[in-house]
C-alpha cells in the first residue's frame, strides 16, 4: 500500500494512492461519514504504531467507499491538494547513518567507509514534503548539497532488537533528500546544524508498507539535479543492511513507531564532484527509488 498525508482546505488527512488513478482515498473523511469502523487514528503516527492492522482498517474503509453510493465524493485528486511529508512529524530526531556506501566513503575524503556505524540526526523540524519549495539559506550556507536516501519507517517500539526480528519493527519505507549545509557541518565540527535547517529533510511522496518491497537491499537510487543524473546507486551496496541499522541502533536508542531512518547516501554528492557542484537558487532535485517513486524539491 502506498499511503500519503495531504491537506486539503485546511483538512489535514491521509490515506492510500486511489489504484490507476492520479487521486488518494480520504480515510479520514470515509471514517467520519460511513462510521465504518468502532474507531480510527486521525493521525497517522498513531496508526502505525497498530501495525498491519492500521493496513487492514484503510483496507476496510476504502472498501466501504467503493461501495457506497457516492465513491467519488471520498477522492481527493493530486492536483487539488498540498502535498505533506508521508510523517509530518516524527516521535524524536530523524537517524541517520553517514557514510554507509564505500563509494560516497571515498568521494568525502575516506580511504574506505567507516567499521562502526556512524550516526548523526536531523531535527524534526526540518522535516519538508513533496513539491514543496526549499529555501537555499543563502544568508547561512554557500555550499547546499544533496544525498538521496532510502529512508526507514519504524512501526512498532523496540529495544536491543535481534538483527532477525528486525523487519517486525519496520512498517515501510519513503524517499528522502538528506540536503545538507556542507560549511556549517565543517564550520561547527559535527552535523546538526549543518544537517536541521529548515526545510532540509524532504521526505515522500509516499509511505509504502514492506510487503510491497520485500527485499529492501535491492533498489535503485537515483539522484538528478535538474535532469541531470548524479547519483545511480543500489541499496545492495549498503555497508550496514536496513536490519543491521535497525538492530543496532535499538541496542542504543528505543525505537518508536514514527521514527524515521535515512540509510546513507550513495556516490555522486555535490561535494564529491570536481570541481564540487552545489545547489542554487533554481535548481531541482529529484529522487528516485524503485518501488517507492519521485520525491521532487526546487529550491530558491
Amino acid at each position: 500500500m502506498k499511503i500519503l498525508s495531504f491537506k486539503l482546505g485546511g483538512h489535514v488527512s491521509f490515506g492510500p494512492k486511489v489504484k490507476k488513478e492520479e487521486a488518494v482515498w480520504d480515510v479520514l473523511a470515509i471514517q467520519n461519514e460511513l462510521q465504518v469502523l468502532p474507531s480510527f487514528s486521525s493521525s497517522i503516527v498513531d496508526g502505525i504504531a497498530l501495525g498491519f492492522d492500521f493496513v487492514e482498517q484503510i483496507r476496510k474503509l476504502v472498501e466501504a467507499a467503493e461501495k457506497s453510493d457516492n465513491a467519488s465524493s471520498f477522492k481527493r485528486e493530486f492536483t487539488e491538494i498540498e502535498w505533506l511529508s508521508p510523517i509530518p512529524r516524527t516521535p524524536k530526531n530523524i537517524m541517520c547513518i553517514g557514510k554507509n556506501y564505500d563509494e560516497h566513503a571515498k568521494e568525502m575524503g575516506a580511504e574506505a567507509a567507516p567499521a562502526d556505524l556512524m550516526v548523526f540526526t536531523k531535527s524534526p523540524t526540518a522535516i519538508a514534503a513533496d513539491g514543496q519549495t526549499i529555501s537555499i539559506h543563502a544568508d547561512l550556507s554557500s555550499k547546499m548539497d544533496y544525498e538521496g536516501e532510502l529512508a526507514i519507517v519504524i512501526g512498532k517500539r523496540g529495544k536491543n532488537i535481534p538483527k532477525n526480528l528486525a523487519f517486525d519493527y519496520v512498517f515501510g519505507y519513503t524517499i528522502a533528500n538528506d540536503v545538507t549545509a556542507r560549511d556549517l557541518q565543517e564550520k561547527h565540527k559535527q552535523f546538526f546544524l549543518g544537517k536541521s535547517l529548515d526545510g532540509t529533510c524532504p521526505l515522500g511522496p509516499y509511505l509504502v508498507t514492506k510487503d510491497e518491497i520485500p527485499n529492501p537491499q535491492d533498489l535503485t537510487v537515483v539522484t538528478k539535479v535538474n535532469d541531470e543524473v548524479r547519483q545511480n546507486g543500489s541499496t545492495k551496496d549498503m555497508m550496514f543492511s536496513v536490519e543491521s541499522l535497525v538492530s543496532i541502533l535499538s541496542q542504543h536508542v528505543t525505537l518508536e513507531p514514527g521514527d524515521v531512518i535515512l540509510t546513507g547516501t550513495p556516490a555522486g554528492v555535490g561535494k564529491g564532484m570536481n570541481p564540487p557542484q552545489f545547489l542554487k537558487a533554481g535548481d531541482t532535485v529529484k529522487v528516485s527509488i524503485q518501488g517507492i517513486g519521485t520525491l521532487v524539491n526546487h529550491f530558491e
